[in-house]
């Protein structure tokens, strides 16, 4: 993924859930989770409907350290994939929802 071709797409006022997804993903595999959820955030906001990036969204907040918000954007992501009929990224995200749970309740 040429992560500086999408940046230059994204300074020439070419934004798009699709480029935020593809920058967040990018910068998730990358090593860079809390760049990776602006991103992800920016993904949804602009296409609420989009339960991709509410999937990565929630890896990225996981992998950042932040299970609450994790659990959050899967909660949102499972809704979303419902109201699509989308049961694979529904089922995903209520796994990857349970074991976030599972790692707030174990904190305390």
């Amino acid at each position: 993924m040429d992560m500086t071709a999408l940046q230059r797409m994204l300074d020439a006022g070419r934004d798009s859930a699709l480029l935020r997804f593809s920058l967040g993903k990018g910068l998730l595999d990358a090593g860079e989770p809390a760049q990776a959820a602006a991103h992800l955030q920016r993904c949804v906001a602009q296409d609420p409907a989009y339960s991709a990036g509410w999937k990565l969204l929630g890896k990225a907040w996981l992998a950042a350290g932040d299970a609450d918000a994790a659990a959050r954007a899967w909660q949102e992501g499972i809704a979303v994939a419902q109201r699509n009929g989308d049961k694979q990224a529904e089922k995903e995200m209520t796994v990857f929802k349970r074991r976030a749970d599972k790692a707030v309740a174990a904190r305390g």
